[in-house]
């Protein structure tokens, strides 16, 4: 999309991923408030409450239950004010946290960013076609193609990680619940106010677990989504409706496949440090004994079966599966006119 030559260059960057980012933000927070009971069902089913056969129909009577009641507005009732504020940081800032490692990774490497908006709809012959015209030396071009891996792993963890630094804490909120959310907390970090308690009070139980699973879905949404389908797509067939499509399937047969393994370590993770043993609650979470119970219990089923993965879908298909979709051709209709109304507020200010 061609650029507003009145803004200077690092204005129009920086004006692109505010409106972008808030942009996702937006669209992340009402698609996942509406899918609170998607969601609720999920974090059941990916968790130790249910075993054996029939795990969605359990976790859905879970689901619709208070105080051992059928209710059917109880999936609302865990979200609270710090729910709503991560959602739309979660989405807004997975959005410009990527744009920005990739801009500055990409910046720093010497080599090109990650296609966005009508880039991936262009033909992929023509970077044949620059190849021929413009041939990269032999060691440059393996240099160039380390520093593409180098930047398509890092990105997405960088973004990752950020992404669960804002959200983690907010999504433990959800699973516990709001009364026994404070009781946990209550239990594992007290009335303690060293630098080590603040700071995994604020990043929430079970964070590694929570971050690996944002990085497989960041790069699902803004890696191998537009990577594969610009390159791979069929040229003639590329278009909005085919981008939607293309992304929900990346999202639900690759990145929740292998996300959906993390969920319910994390999920397991939660249960483990909420459970007593002996009469003592646990204070300290070590990941390979929740594996290592995990196993115990139910093989690899405990991380990894058909309704765990079908639940997952349930609950992050809606948002995450369209976030391509909506991040490369809904977001891009607004750009110019947000830039032009930027570019006529400055020129009043300037």
């Amino acid at each position: 999309m061609a650029r507003d030559s009145s803004i200077p260059p690092s204005e129009d960057q920086a004006c692109r991923v505010v409106y972008r980012s808030t942009g996702l933000g937006i669209y992340g927070s009402v698609i996942r408030y509406v899918g609170m009971p998607l969601e609720k069902i999920a974090l059941f089913t990916n968790s130790s409450q249910v075993s054996g056969t029939g795990q969605i129909g359990q976790a859905v009577a879970l689901t619709f239950s208070k105080n051992g009641e059928r209710c059917y507005y109880a999936p609302y009732r865990v979200v609270g004010p710090a729910s709503l504020v991560s959602w739309f940081l979660q989405y807004s800032i997975m959005g410009m946290v990527f744009q920005l490692c990739d801009a500055g990774l990409s910046s720093a490497l010497g080599i090109e960013r990650v296609p966005y908006g009508s880039q991936i709809m262009e033909d992929p012959s023509l970077d044949d076609e620059r190849k021929i015209n413009d041939p990269p030396s032999a060691n440059g071009g393996t240099f160039d193609s380390i520093k593409n891996a180098a930047k398509l792993f890092l990105a997405p963890i960088m973004s990752g990680s950020i992404e669960a630094c804002v959200a983690n804490r907010a999504e433990v909120q959800r699973h516990y619940g709001l009364d026994r959310f404070k009781e946990v907390e209550s239990t594992l970090y007290g009335g303690r106010k060293d630098v080590q308690s603040l700071v995994r009070r604020f990043s929430g139980a079970a964070f590694i677990a929570n971050a690996s699973r944002n990085t497989v879905m960041s790069a699902s949404s803004f890696v191998i989504t537009p990577i594969l389908y610009r390159r791979y797509y069929p040229q003639e067939q590329k278009c909005a409706s085919s981008l939607f499509w293309f992304g929900l399937g990346i999202n639900i047969f690759v990145g929740n496949c292998i996300a959906i393994t993390q969920q319910a370590l994390w999920g397991r993770a939660l249960d483990s440090v909420a459970s007593p043993i002996l009469g003592e609650p646990v204070k300290s979470l070590l990941y390979r004994n929740v594996i290592k119970e995990g196993w115990r219990q139910e093989g690899m089923c405990a991380f990894l079966s058909r309704q765990k993965w079908a639940s997952r879908v349930l609950m992050n298909a809606p948002a995450q599966g369209t976030l391509p979709w909506f991040y490369n051709e809904i977001l891009p209709l607004g750009e110019t006119a947000v830039l032009d109304v930027y570019s006529s507020m400055r020129s009043k200010i300037l």
